[in-house]
């Protein structure tokens, strides 16, 4: 028996988890997958740093680890099973679309066997969510997130919310001001092991081709590599956020500042999505930073939706929607501007926003839903295509996480998990951020040279979608404010936004 440990499940599961066992493992870092989109150098020395330090972890613990260096999958197992022939593999079941199918075919043509476990890097399994989702979407997250507390006993007593409220979301919703000086996130040194890989991923992917983006990993430009790799380090980055950040973390957590891309936010999604952490020991412990007084139960509860709500029920919703990552619900065509990739934008909150992808591999959840996937979404860009881009571009990035989260939330291309598409002007971006202060556009203009784009483009998708969104009852106060337009400046509206569509194409936006 073999225990194939996947590079984005780096966990001591099955038989690795028994002390009584001693398993075989086989890991395969296969090169050809890293080159199928045009990932962030971050996120490639993320994945292939933990991989060498998880097998080197095992090794010292006297595991046998078979570890392929190859070019594909295939050629790893064909490796395998030439030396062990027969062998039956046990592994996780995988996340990603058809790969559980895949991965069985790749095993069982080579005359081998496979067993699937349950992953354990989430709390709620399919049948768990199926049996609580009983039919089909839409899927409600505030009914699912309730069943997970009720299920777990977190932040309950007595049957009750603790602190009396379900949800205080309404409380996080604060500013703090453009001098406003948050703790300093944890950076990692790379030791021997993550510098080499880093310098083999610069030599390997980073050619920068010459048909422009999206290539290689040429179009980032990165940062000093500073995540965790290894399990130790995912622990001391969790440590960091409950001991420094969580405090502040809920009311600042959809606030944005030019200077602090890190906020109070986390930073632990990488550790969790690879395995490096495991959810319920992230929230058992945002619990107890709460239970001793250190942080509120606003902070406390906002991070556990996240953790123990969204982050499992987006698994699942992508997992029983198959058609999720080419649905387009507003037929949205437009293709994704250039400065996506380049970041070359005179916007000052879409420029922060990028240039933070482009240089860590990451930007916190505000910035994605209500910068980069407000503006696809207002501008009409068609969901897939800002799919792959945050695919391709975020450390924590994997398709059961970045589809939900885009297509269906971020660009409303389905509304099997969102009831309204995100959708905001200039108005709230002003309110959550110091951008516009120090941006060329004029975020009070809608018409006009310098503008705001966002304010166009809002009213424009507004205009452009309300066929489709009118008899939505949570879009009924922003359709009255359309209504009280007449038709020439909805025609001056529909005129700035087509020129900010020929400006953004140009590269001149």
């Amino acid at each position: 028996m073999t225990v194939l440990v996947s590079g984005d499940c780096l966990v001591r599961f099955g038989p690795l988890a028994d002390p009584d066992s001693d398993p075989r493992v086989l890991m395969i870092e296969a090169r050809e997958f890293a080159r199928r989109k045009p990932y962030h150098p971050h996120k490639l020395t993320l994945v292939f740093s933990a991989m060498r330090h998880f097998r080197d972890a095992l090794r010292a613990d006297g595991y046998t680890v078979e570890y392929r260096n190859v070019g594909t999958f295939a050629e790893g197992f064909d490796a395998h099973f030439r030396t062990y022939p027969g062998d039956r593999v046990v592994t996780t079941r995988r996340s990603a679309r058809g790969a559980t199918e895949r991965l069985r075919e790749l095993v069982e043509t080579r005359g081998g066997a496979v067993e699937f476990r349950g992953d354990p890097r989430f709390l709620c399994s399919p049948s768990d969510f199926d049996e609580w989702a009983d039919g089909d979407p839409p899927y409600r997250h505030e009914d699912f997130y309730r069943h997970m507390r009720r299920e777990t006993g977190y932040l309950i007593t007595d049957g009750d919310p603790v602190g009396g409220e379900w949800n205080f979301d309404e409380e996080n919703r604060g500013f703090p001001g453009e001098d406003y000086d948050p703790p300093e996130p944890p950076r990692f040194v790379p030791d021997e092991t993550t510098a080499a890989v880093a310098e083999w991923v610069t030599e390997e992917y980073g050619d920068d081709g010459d048909d422009g983006p999206p290539y290689g990993t040429g179009w980032a430009d990165p940062d000093p590599f500073f995540w965790p790799v290894t399990r130790e380090e995912a622990l001391s980055a969790l440590s960091s956020f409950t001991g420094e950040r969580l405090r502040a973390f809920g009311p600042y957590q959809d606030a944005m500042l030019e200077d602090e891309w890190a906020m109070n936010h986390a930073l632990l999604s990488s550790s969790l999505n690879l395995g490096l952490l495991r959810p319920a020991e992230v929230i058992e412990s945002a619990i107890d930073t709460y239970e001793a007084g250190d942080a509120p139960i606003e902070s406390v509860e906002g991070f556990v939706r996240q953790v123990l709500g969204w982050r499992e029920f987006v698994r699942h919703a992508y997992r029983r929607e198959p058609g999720m990552a080419d649905a387009n619900a507003l037929d949205a065509t437009e293709p994704l501007p250039e400065f996506f990739w380049t970041g070359e934008t005179d916007m000052a909150c879409l420029e922060d926003a990028i240039e933070g992808v482009r240089a860590r591999g990451y930007s916190h959840h505000i910035q994605r839903l209500m910068i980069l996937s407000n503006f696809a979404t207002t501008y009409g860009v068609e969901p897939r295509r800002l799919n792959e881009w945050f695919h391709a571009g975020y450390v924590d990035a994997y398709h059961w996480v970045t589809t939900p989260n885009v297509v269906g939330m971020g660009t409303f291309g389905t509304d099997s998990l969102s009831t309204k598409p995100y959708a905001a002007s200039a108005n709230y971006i002003d309110r959550m951020s110091d951008h516009c202060s120090g941006c060329p556009y004029y975020k009070t203009k809608t018409t006009g040279e310098g503008a705001c784009p966002f304010n166009a483009l809002y009213w424009d998708f507004l205009g452009r979608n309300e066929e489709r969104l009118r008899s939505n009852h949570r879009m009924g106060l922003v359709y009255s404010h359309w209504d009280d337009k007449d038709d020439d400046e909805r025609e001056t509206i529909h005129e700035r936004a087509g020129t900010v569509r020929r400006l953004a194409a140009a590269g001149e936006l």
